[in-house]
């Protein structure tokens, strides 16, 4: 499993800021440099973390970025709500459409039990738990 480019990136992008207590706000442009995205999809991102309240614009010459709440506040699963992602998957691990209990794959029961506790470690991660000495970002 592989979250998309997109959802990869806003985690990646929340996580460094709710994690580096040297500062209180940063540039669009330092962390398209820092975290290695493209500065036009790093601003789309931008925008939609500002729209879904992950992220305070600050205007002028002295802005930036910066969380709107705590980081124990903000769960991986809600980044992933934001961007549609995985929440409540029901398409088939085989490829073949959709999978359900009335339509099932041949993987479909084994697969239950694993869904279930991805999504439990998604609620239960938070931003303030992705801090860590040698984590990458």
């Amino acid at each position: 499993m592989q979250l998309n480019n997109t959802t990869q990136y806003a985690i990646r992008i929340l996580s460094y800021i709710a994690n580096k207590h040297d500062k209180q706000l940063y540039s669009a442009k330092e962390l398209a440099e820092i975290l290695s995205i493209p500065y036009k999809f790093l601003t789309k991102i931008m925008t939609e973390l500002v729209k879904a309240d992950f992220i305070l614009s600050i205007r002028g010459r002295e802005g930036g970025y910066k969380l709107s709440r705590p980081a124990s506040e903000i769960s991986i699963m809600d980044v992933l709500n934001q961007f549609n992602e995985f929440v409540e998957q029901k398409q088939c691990l085989l490829g073949i459409g959709m999978c359900d209990n009335n339509n099932k794959c041949g993987l479909h029961d084994q697969w239950v039990k694993p869904k279930k506790m991805i999504k439990d470690m998604f609620e239960n991660t938070t931003l303030e738990n992705l801090d860590g000495n040698g984590y990458k970002i």
